[in-house]
């Protein structure tokens, strides 16, 4: 199981960033925000999902990450250069907490989910997941928290009670002065249950 850390200081494709971490009490979410962007890289980062090839790290790109307090799952929002989400990225994981310097961190459980602004919905790493049982590497009581807590949030998804789609927009915005271009839509195109 690896620990992955908001600031990304080992992330050697970057040459310069901003990262800022802050505190949130809010109605509908507690915990830690973190706002990452790039500055200057070596060369972007591309991922392919169902054919279609997207770019999830360039210059100017930001990742807003939120870590809900005594939730096992982290959720990334990926914006481009003109601040328009390219995806959003949850991570299962274990446990959560935050360094003597105020930088959050996660226990990864290896199952991941992304959602495409078009609705598209990707559960990826099962495998990952039923090989690290496998080897001995998590305990089948990780095993079932990193599935049920993935099942979970698909559910929320597909029911369109996952807040952090309009959250992270709402958020760039107000929370960090980030203004979108062109206007901020209302999450991802999932199709009505």
């Amino acid at each position: 199981m690896k620990r992955k850390f908001s600031d990304r200081a080992n992330w050697r494709r970057i040459i310069s960033k901003n990262f800022v971490s802050k505190y949130q009490e809010k109605p509908d979410f507690t915990g830690f925000v973190t706002l990452y962007t790039i500055q200057r890289l070596r060369d972007p980062l591309w991922k392919e999902y169902g054919g279609t090839k997207l770019c999830l790290a360039d210059t100017g790109y930001s990742w807003l990450q939120y870590f809900p307090q005594g939730e096992h799952f982290i959720v990334t929002a990926m914006f481009d250069d003109k601040h328009r989400i390219v995806q959003w990225y949850i991570d299962i994981c274990k446990s959560q907490g935050v360094t003597e310097q105020g930088v959050p961190w996660f226990d990864d459980l290896f199952l991941d989910i992304v959602v495409l602004p078009s609705g598209a919905v990707y559960l990826m790493d099962e495998d990952e997941l039923d090989d690290a049982l496998l080897d001995g590497d998590i305990t089948q009581e990780d095993y079932e928290l990193a599935t049920d807590t993935a099942r979970h949030l698909l559910r929320m998804i597909t029911a369109h009670l996952f807040p952090y789609f309009v959250m992270s927009e709402r958020d760039l915005r107000d929370e960090f002065g980030i203004v979108q271009d062109p206007a901020p839509g209302n999450g991802p195109a999932l199709d009505q249950p």
